[in-house]
């Protein structure tokens, strides 16, 4: 797959694409999806169209005149919706009434970090409504005090009832020592309509955070950490979901995040597609091991070209159901595997375990069970300079609606059970009630 540019954050979305089947049909960006509701057009009838595109605009330096007639007449509500697909988060700033903890009929899907002072921030979404739906906002927590108490400190809310919603974030400190806050944003529940948004927090020690302006980094959702590869370039794993053929990116910065492009992409099998929540593992040979959420649990696809290419994505040995797991290098080398259930036999969203893997992902050891109750799920998390790592997941999203958090260390994995002081399972992170009920 060629590399397209995505853009800046001084410029979103600014960049000129060659108009190729292979890699705009369908595309996500948005004046394209323009041009599909109005016109029916074939790929062909495009490949030597030159697009120039940035946030709001889509000139054409290059139009068969056929084309002419149909681009006056594109729709107001196609322009909306792509209005929605790349504006800014209407609020950005400290939790008002509406987002109360006590006001909440759905919370779920964290993620976590942790600054080098040992400050942890944790983020999820939530929303009046008991669904994934138009009125979700996220939320950003934090704690100085290794996870005992939380103070809510922003939400991110497009437009307080819709249409459209906030989901999916992610927390990240980046090697330049920033936290960065991610969060999807889209109408509805369709990624090929959604983009990846984030702010920069300065300084990730203080309690009072001071987010830059929003930042739209690409197209689709992205529901894993980032990583940083052994090269230095920055890779986020962004997905556009079911609808599209190519669906897990790599988006890849070079220059620290000042700018992005799509490197490359794994196709997942259309009978196997889900919301792929896909993560990258640079292996010690210098490939890239991508692993992604499928129907059946776990697939995988692996680079040897640093990204550019992808084989499509295959069943890995893995027992998992259709959820997100995490996977993550540690100081150690080894990796840490965070799963539902055994290795080798299939559980449903209960027995959130903890692996360690000494050759590279080859094969698996210990098995520290770390919740066992159906309705936990979405592990995400980050190892502390001491060692320590913690593990952020959800429990019963519009029931208990439960954040919580799990603190151990390689020694609880590989024993199976806590033996470091510095096991502590089940803490509470936030704890949401009222809300509106289901309709």
């Amino acid at each position: 797959m060629a590399e397209v540019a995505l853009g800046s954050w001084s410029e979103l979305g600014e960049g000129v694409i060659m108009a190729n089947p292979s890699l705009l049909w369908p595309s996500s960006y948005p004046c394209w999806r323009s041009l599909q509701r109005c016109l029916p057009l074939s790929p062909a009838s495009f490949t030597s169209m030159v697009l120039l595109m940035n946030t709001r605009h889509c000139y054409l330096r290059w139009i068969p005149l056929v084309l002419l007639p149909g681009l006056l007449v594109l729709s107001a509500d196609a322009r909306a919706a792509d209005e929605d697909f790349l504006q800014p988060a209407k609020y950005i700033g400290p939790p008002q009434a509406e987002h109360a903890v006590d006001a909440r009929a759905f919370q779920g899907i964290p993620s976590l970090a942790n600054s080098p002072q040992g400050r942890l921030w944790a983020t999820w979404y939530a929303g009046k409504t008991p669904g994934e739906d138009h009125n979700n906002y996220v939320v950003l927590s934090t704690s100085s005090d290794d996870g005992k108490s939380w103070q809510e400190v922003l939400v991110v809310d497009p437009d307080g009832d819709g249409p459209v919603r906030a989901f999916d974030p992610e927390l990240w400190v980046a090697p330049d020592g920033k936290l960065r806050w991610f969060w999807a944003q889209a109408r509805q529940h369709d990624a090929t309509l959604g983009g990846v948004w984030y702010v920069e927090i300065a300084d990730p020690e203080s309690a009072e955070p001071s987010p830059s302006r929003p930042i739209r980094a690409t197209d689709g959702v992205m529901m894993c950490k980032p990583i940083v590869l052994s090269s230095g370039e920055w890779v986020l794993p962004a997905s556009t979901w079911r609808k599209t053929d190519e669906s897990a990116k790599m988006v890849v910065s070079t220059d620290a995040g000042q700018n992005w492009a799509i490197r490359g992409a794994a196709n997942v099998p259309p009978e196997n597609r889900v919301f792929d929540e896909h993560l990258f593992v640079e292996r010690r040979d210098g490939s890239l091991w991508m692993l992604v959420r499928t129907n059946y649990g776990i697939g995988e696809s692996i680079s040897r070209d640093r990204g550019k290419t992808w084989p499509e994505v295959s069943r890995t040995p893995l027992a998992h159901p259709s959820a997100r797991f995490f996977i993550s290098r540690l100081q150690s080398g080894n990796l840490l595997l965070v799963k539902h259930g055994e290795l080798d036999r299939a559980a449903g969203r209960s027995h959130l375990t903890a692996f360690l893997s000494t050759d590279d992902g080859q094969s698996w050891s210990g098995g520290l069970l770390l919740d066992e109750r159906s309705g936990v799920s979405y592990p995400d998390g980050q190892q502390s300079a001491d060692g320590t790592i913690r593990i952020i997941y959800d429990y019963s999203r519009t029931g208990e609606r439960h954040i919580l958090m799990a603190s151990f260390t390689e020694a609880d994995v590989v024993a199976g059970r806590p033996v470091s002081p510095a096991a502590r399972l089940r803490q509470l992170v936030s704890d949401a009630s009222g809300g509106e009920a289901k309709p």
